[in-house]
């Protein structure tokens, strides 16, 4: 294992590393910057607005998460939940909030079966797989806690209920997605209107939607805040919609939703035994998955004490640096797919999983020249989103993702507020004993995971990658490319791989990720001679083109340096798999 060649990491860099030319170029600002998957300049310009009138990162993120819910439904909204990370630049820490919800405590495996629910998962149409939303309760702790102390809720989601009000036009991706779902929104509640064109269709690109109704669900949390969603009328309406479809949830379960204050996790990458800092990658703990990315990050770095190379020398993209990401990745996934589980309801083995020893072991099971069946191991004994990054002057950075689940979620609108309920409660396990086995009052396994990397006690960059079980293969190739000296926005195009992520308009999760049979696919871009030499090692593999490279995932990433000068500079990236944008303060 050879130290980081920290002279990678500035964009400057440019020998045989940096040689992945990218279709955008890097957006830099010496201020405060926002990136979203959005290219409209209002929701950008939602973060920008607020960092003019003081605001700082965590401010600005709430803004651009409350103005995507009006730009990207489909992705988001005040049905679904939330994660953050903040890097606290004057403490020089990173902390975070879970603002994901908890199943209706009347919920349980012996209810769902006695009403016919068959399977190891709650069907996504199903309203008991709707669990509390926490969205606008992760918006309200992330200001309490990390923002500015200068600005008000309303001042902070002005510029979203603006824009609800106003209008605004979609955009090609969006629209592929809204049209996709059309049928779903009128299938599942009576109050599809809310979020379709007046002709009853879904947007095609460059029409204006108006959201009259959401507007009036984040007047009520500008001017009440936690009660303005969680008492009185949109919390009726939740409940309502929710018992319409045989669901449990009861006015006591939404108000007593409240997003949690929490310890991130990390693991060192590459410290060296001479005091080269190395890079630790940052991860929300369980009941997220960002786990899985630090434990692949640890059998990556297992297998090149193991086996005596380096990950960040090999080329690119080639069938050994490919094979033995997918290798630790299926590992990964074997574990925490098991493990990772909501913490207050069971023990979850964070440090065992993350113990060089246990990953020493589980690196051990990799054979270099051909893929390996795995199982869940015992280091103990006994999926459709949004993300955005913001930065403000004074060096602070916030991570934030968001989420339905499956696209618009269950679909089902509570009435006029605008917005859909989301289905994590599919993200539970329907075996009885099983850490994730579903249960009121838990939380479920849940895919949107922010990440953040530091080096010492710096930032190097926030960052995300979209899209289910791809977002911890995402983090992994997205941070080992910026390891290897590729620029903000070439870190997000260089092509990636994803197992078993279930193409878009399927919503399908690999609940098998660790199994031979898992299909992994590789984008358009890594070599055909590439992807037949996998083949020949025993991968099952599949090429994703066109929209299907929306199994890839789309991400965000902004990076701090500093110029000459040693002035900060923020270096942001978009991913060119979707309609994003980047755009600095000026």
């Amino acid at each position: 294992m050879s130290p980081i060649d920290h002279s990678r990491l500035h964009p400057s860099y440019d020998p045989k590393y940096a040689h992945f030319a990218s279709r955008r170029s890097t957006v830099f600002s010496a201020k405060g910057a926002v990136v979203t998957s959005q290219p409209l300049g209002k929701s950008c310009n939602a973060g920008i607005e607020i960092l003019n009138k003081g605001g700082n990162a965590a401010d600005a993120a709430i803004a651009v998460a409350a103005a995507m819910n009006v730009t990207e439904p489909v992705m988001t909204g005040l049905g679904g939940d939330i994660f953050c990370l903040f890097w606290d630049a004057k403490a020089k820490k990173v902390r975070g909030i879970n603002g994901s919800g908890r199943a209706p405590k009347a919920l349980n495996l012996e209810l769902l079966r006695s009403q016919g629910v068959q399977g190891d998962e709650i069907p996504l149409n199903n309203l008991n797989s709707v669990t509390v939303p926490c969205a606008a309760a992760g918006w309200i702790k992330t200001v309490e806690e990390f923002g500015s102390g200068k600005l008000t809720m309303a001042e902070i989601l002005e510029p979203a209920i603006r824009m609800a009000r106003e209008g605004v036009p979609v955009h090609e991706i969006t629209s592929d997605a809204w049209q996709g779902a059309e049928a779903l929104l009128k299938r599942a509640s009576p109050n599809s209107a809310e979020m379709l064109m007046p002709n009853g269709k879904a947007p095609l690109p460059s029409h204006i939607m108006t959201h009259p109704e959401l507007a009036d669900s984040l007047e009520a949390i500008a001017k009440d805040g936690h009660k303005g969603y969680y008492t009185g009328r949109i919390a009726q309406a939740i409940v309502d919609l929710v018992k319409s479809g045989g669901g449990v949830m009861t006015m006591e379960d939404v108000a007593e939703c409240d997003a949690e204050v929490i310890q991130p996790i990390k693991y060192d990458f590459k410290v060296g035994e001479g005091g080269d800092k190395g890079v630790s990658l940052w991860e929300c703990p369980p009941n997220g998955q960002g786990l899985t990315a630090l434990v692949a990050l640890g059998i990556v770095e297992a297998v090149e004490t193991q086996h005596g190379v380096d990950v960040l020398d090999l080329e690119h993209n080639s069938a050994t640096y490919l094979h033995i990401l997918i290798e630790a990745m299926r590992l990964a996934f074997a574990d925490t797919r098991y493990y990772v589980a909501d913490p207050k309801s069971g023990n979850v083995p964070v440090d065992e999983l993350l113990s060089k020893s246990y990953l020493a072991s589980r690196a051990a099971l990799i054979n270099l020249k051909k893929a390996t069946p795995v199982q869940r191991g015992q280091p103990v004994k006994s999926s459709d989103t949004i993300y955005l990054a913001t930065s403000d002057k004074d060096g602070n950075s916030c991570s934030f993702i968001a989420s339905n689940y499956a696209g618009f979620g269950t679909g089902a609108i509570p009435k006029g507020c605008g917005f859909t309920l989301q289905n994590r409660g599919t993200g539970f396990t329907l075996a009885e004993g099983h850490p994730n086995c579903v249960q009121g009052g838990k939380r479920p396994y849940h895919t949107i995971i922010p990440a953040m990397a530091t080096i010492g006690d710096e930032l190097l960059m926030s960052f995300g990658v979209m899209g289910g079980f791809m977002q911890p293969q995402g983090h992994v190739q997205v941070l080992l490319n910026k390891l290897r000296g590729f620029s903000a926005q070439a870190c997000l195009d260089a092509p990636r791989f994803c197992i078993s992520a279930g193409l878009p308009e399927t919503g399908a999760a690999p609940s098998t990720a660790g199994n031979m049979d898992s299909e992994i696919w590789f984008e358009e871009g890594i070599p055909t001679e590439v992807i037949e030499e996998l083949r020949g090692m025993g991968h099952n593999c599949e090429v994703a083109t066109g929209f299907k490279r929306g199994t890839l995932g789309k991400g965000q990433i902004m990076q701090q340096i500093n110029d000459p000068s040693g002035r900060r500079v923020w270096a942001c990236g978009s991913d060119l798999r979707g309609d994003g944008a980047a755009m600095g303060q000026i």
